[in-house]
């Protein structure tokens, strides 16, 4: 090098075209000294960065995916509750009282008329809406304002419909936009000319919808007369110029006033007659008018919620902004721009905190899940990586020999994963923002750089670690030799005393962390799953090494090698078998979540319906519709039943009732006992109902057995008691005590043997059949006579997961459950695939001894099949042990029934498909994977093998 940089060194005076020369030879050499590393890499050896890659974009993807589609149906859910909510509890309700900011002289109002024309009401509407704090906004094809009396005023017509004695009153409003939203059926829509109505007027015109013209007899053309409040001796005449068809009227606009598109029936109180009330809809220009008719008149401005752009992230935005417009400085911008004795009213912030508590209810659950897969990806990922270590052991440690940093190499590594990791995240990313719905990006961005940070550092990390000192042989690094140090000692029993920490802490006040997540609490699964794995990792060894000492007596030594190399397995074999444990532990987990939510909503549904169908009467079931409702397709058995509710009890020797009262259920003991059975609800013998020939003493007749839920039998006791009622009159006595039964959802009853009761009538069928034909059945009982209610069970269940938290939720856990068992057979194959040279390479020295290629695929596959099995079953272990730890700190019946009220809470139920599918399908798949590698082991000879010196 010094000959050549003396060659190259100026002479004399000519420096220029010299020292251009030994510029450029120095760039020469420095060229030719960087070697394109990573293309080289890549080009000897593109299978693993391949298989790295693809590995990096599925998890990416459901890195991203998951954000996405949480954030997505908890879009959909709260969009879903303010849509499906009546509009009485989703507008903001803005009125101001007439009556409080002007008098009246002489029937006319002294100050203000103009305010109450759309000239005077529109203006304001539109600075309502643009005063509304943010995010809250408005639809204004569904909004409305106008002026309307408070109370109701009479008509005084004695023509309209009057069923108990008692004319009609109505509700006098100008709301805005009839004409767009509705249709004309008679007549045409009112009109009054521009400043012609004051509150002297006398006549006006109106309008009333099809329902209300129907039930009060009103026509185009008819003149109702209401009654003043006001003017004493006068009132208001109101022609009836069309009578309108309303256009959607479950939307804000008609939905926002009970009596806007029919009448209702009222009653003042219980013996007072009923009457209608009803709305007449004046022209807009007629709102003074209406202050002259009643002393309670207001001025409306009705918004509806836009919910087109709601968000589950803006909600606590939105509940402050609703809370603000009706109590805080919302309120006073509202009431400065639109009346100084403005008044909001809403009831959108109870929906919204119904909402918010469903979302505090199922997140912590749905995270649980979620923990779990992602550490079993975290885990596969650095298997990943120590599998590309380990395959590089020969070439790194030469490196190091050879002078290479411990910087350099890593930087190297970290080049190579880089150019694989970075593009298949950044794709797996792409492809979760393209295929799942959703706004949550920067949580998803997040997730993606995570995982290709994890599966950038893992390979770099761990050849650091492992090169760190240049070494010229390798030790043993098996499990047997391997003595864990003090370090690894205290991370497992902090890992042990975090894990109890954790199941303790869900037992005591569930996943939840004031209305948050809490992350560790949400690892219990995958902390129980971990001290499991080190607790066999610490253990499995010493069985093996005990059935290799029988095996080692029996002739062949198949049997005995696999065994003792199964005993001898290295250290890094833990990593695998953490996966393979926390995997199942997670599909198990999320199997058990899935069957707890099935079995919740089959048993609500059983007990709001009794049977797979149900058909009631209010009072009594026609003659012979059992035998009709038999004949209907899939119908398999009927059991009928006489209902009578809130009975008193009397004590034959008291004559005194205890206050409380039962249900009787007179029943055909057979048909009911078999219904019983079925249902699990209060099975028993239909002997028990068969009445005795006399009493216990002798002396006249017995009374009736019966079956009796806990309260009543401890009401009633062993005594007699007799039930006397009009027309029911009977001595009964508790013959057996039952929790539940199958024609009553809940209180205290007793079943007895309709036989026996005077003038028995069914008032009720439970119908049993799986697949019976819903259609069919309803159409039987419509032909049977009117006022009969059908109710089917799977029409009841398929009610009970209406919210799209519901059916997201159960999506997420699916991928949950299908992620889970996917990292697990792919920690499988990489722990194949990383001791596969070396046990080709051993095949091919024990072939050159003498091994034939049956015994050969023999060895690799009982070698293969200790820690498959092991894993098999301790998952299955632990995944069941996780569930009964965990299951009285998670309800789930936020997640289960959309109606929780009155439901008890739903705990996790372990699946047995869930805990042996996934263990069977490891053992299967190791016995597979093994089968095929002997397979192609023993297809190449042992020269081949042996050729390179060792393993490759």
């Amino acid at each position: 090098m010094a000959r050549d940089a003396a060659k190259a060194a100026p002479r004399g005076g000519r420096t220029g075209g010299g020292g251009r020369d030994a510029r450029r030879a120095r760039d020469g050499r420095r060229a030719r000294a960087v070697a394109p590393w990573v293309r080289t890499r890549l080009k000897a050896a593109p299978g693993l960065p391949a298989a790295l890659g693809l590995l990096v974009l599925l998890t990416a993807f459901l890195a991203a995916a998951f954000p996405r589609s949480v954030a997505s149906y908890e879009d959909d859910a709260l969009r879903h509750a303010v849509d499906s909510a009546t509009p009485d509890k989703t507008d903001l309700s803005l009125s101001a009282s007439v009556g409080s900011t002007g008098s009246y002289e002489g029937g006319e109002r002294a100050a203000g008329t103009a305010a109450l024309r759309p000239a005077g009401l529109e203006p304001r509407f539109r600075k309502a809406i643009a005063t509304l704090p943010a995010p809250v906004r408005v639809r204004t094809d569904q909004s409305s304002y106008g002026v309307r009396t408070v109370t109701q005023i009479p008509l005084r017509d004695t023509w309209l419909a009057a069923p108990e004695g008692r004319p009609p009153s109505v509700t006098l409003t100008t709301q805005s936009g009839l004409a767009a939203h509705s249709r004309l059926a008679a007549g045409r829509l009112p009109r009054a000319a521009p400043g012609s109505v004051t509150a002297a007027t006398r006549q006006v015109e109106g309008a009333v919808t099809e329902a209300t013209a129907k039930a009060l007899g009103i026509k185009a053309g008819s003149v109702v007369h209401v009654v003043s409040g006001v003017r004493a001796g006068s009132g208001l005449a109101v022609r009836i110029t069309g009578i309108v068809r309303p256009e959607r009227p479950s939307l804000a606009y008609w939905a926002s006033e009970p009596d806007l598109t029919s009448p209702e029936y009222f009653r003042d109180g219980i013996i007072d007659p009923r009457y209608w009330h009803a709305a007449l809809m004046l022209p807009p220009e007629a709102g003074p008018v209406i202050p002259g008719v009643s002393p309670k008149t207001e001025e409306f401005w009705r918004l509806a919620p836009d919910t087109s752009g709601l968000t589950s992230a803006g909600l606590p935005a939105l509940r402050s902004a609703v809370a603000s417009a009706e109590h805080g400085p919302g309120l006073t911008a509202l009431t400065g721009a639109v009346s100084p004795v403005l008044t909001v009213d809403s009831r959108l912030d109870t929906v919204l905190l119904d909402v918010g508590s469903l979302f505090a209810s199922v997140t912590p659950v749905v995270s649980v899940g979620a923990f779990g897969v992602g550490t079993v990806a975290a885990v596969v990922l650095l298997m990943a990586g120590g599998l590309a270590a380990a395959r590089r052991r020969d070439e790194l440690a030469l490196l190091r020999a050879r002078g290479a940093s411990v910087r350099g190499v890593a930087g190297r590594l970290l080049a190579e994963s880089a150019v694989s990791a970075v593009p298949a995240a950044a794709i797996g990313c792409a492809l979760a923002v393209v295929l799942v719905p959703g706004q949550a990006l920067t949580p998803s961005l997040l997730g993606a750089a995570a995982t290709a940070a994890l599966a950038c550092a893992v390979l770099p990390v761990r050849a650091a670690v492992a090169h760190r000192v240049p070494r010229l042989h390798e030790a043993r690094a098996d499990l047997a030799r391997a003595r864990p140090s003090r370090r690894r000692t205290v991370a497992e029993l902090t890992a042990l005393v975090l894990a109890v920490g954790a199941v303790v802490a869900l037992r005591r006040r569930g996943a939840d962390a004031a209305g948050g997540v809490d992350q560790l609490v949400s690892l219990a699964p995958v902390l129980v799953g971990l001290i499991a794995a080190l607790m066999l990792g610490r253990l499995y060894p010493l069985p093996l090494r005990l059935a290799a000492l029988p095996a080692a007596r029996r002739r062949g030594a198949t049997g005995f090698l696999s065994l003792a190399r199964a005993g001898r397995a290295p250290a890094a074999a833990a990593l695998p078998l953490l996966a393979l444990l926390i995997a199942l532990t997670t599909a198990a987990f999320g199997g058990s979540v899935l069957t707890g939510v099935t079995h919740a909503r089959d048993d609500a549904a059983l007990r709001a319906v009794g049977a797979d169908a149900a058909v009631s009467a209010v009072e009594t079931l026609p003659k012979g519709l059992a035998r009709s409702v038999r004949a209907v397709r899939g119908v398999t058995d009927v059991a009928p039943f006489e209902q009578h509710e809130d009975l008193q009890v009397l004590d034959t020797g008291t004559d005194a009732t205890d206050g409380q009262s039962v249900t009787l259920l007179a029943v055909d003991p057979a048909s009911y006992a078999r219904l019983a059975r079925r249902t699990g609800r209060g099975a028993f013998d239909a002997d028990t109902l068969v009445k005795k020939d006399g009493s216990a003493d002798g002396d006249g007749p017995s009374a009736l057995p019966a079956i009796a839920s806990p309260g009543a039998a401890k009401r009633l006791g062993s005594a007699v008691t007799e039930v006397d009622e009009p027309g029911l009159s009977l001595q009964v006595e508790v013959a057996a005590v039952r929790t539940a039964t199958p024609a009553l959802f809940g209180g205290d009853f007793l079943v007895v043997d309709a036989a026996y009761l005077p003038r028995h009538a069914d008032t009720g069928l439970l119908v049993t059949g799986a697949s019976l034909d819903a259609r069919q059945l309803r159409a039987t009982v419509r032909a049977a006579g009117p006022d009969l209610e059908v109710r089917v069970r799977t029409e009841a269940r398929a009610s009970l997961a209406d919210s799209p938290v519901q059916t997201g939720t159960q999506r997420v856990y699916l991928v949950a459950v299908a992620a889970g068992a996917g990292y697990a057979a792919l920690a499988l194959l990489l722990s194949v695939v990383q001791a596969a040279p070396e046990r080709v390479a051993l095949l091919a020295r024990l072939r050159t001894l003498g091994m034939t290629r049956r015994q050969g695929r023999r060895l690799l596959i009982l070698e293969a099949l200790p820690q498959a099995l092991l894993a098999a079953l301790g998952g299955a272990l632990v995944g069941w042990a996780a569930i009964r730890l965990l299951a009285p700190g998670l309800d789930l019946t936020p997640l289960a029934l959309s109606d929780a009220a009155g439901a008890g809470p739903v705990r996790l139920r372990a699946d047995p498909w869930s805990l042996l599918l996934p263990a069977v399908a490891v053992v299967v798949l190791a016995a597979g994977v093994a089968t095929v590698q002997a397979w192609l082991s023993t297809r190449r000879g042992a020269t081949t093998e042996l050729r390179a010196g060792g393993p490759r």
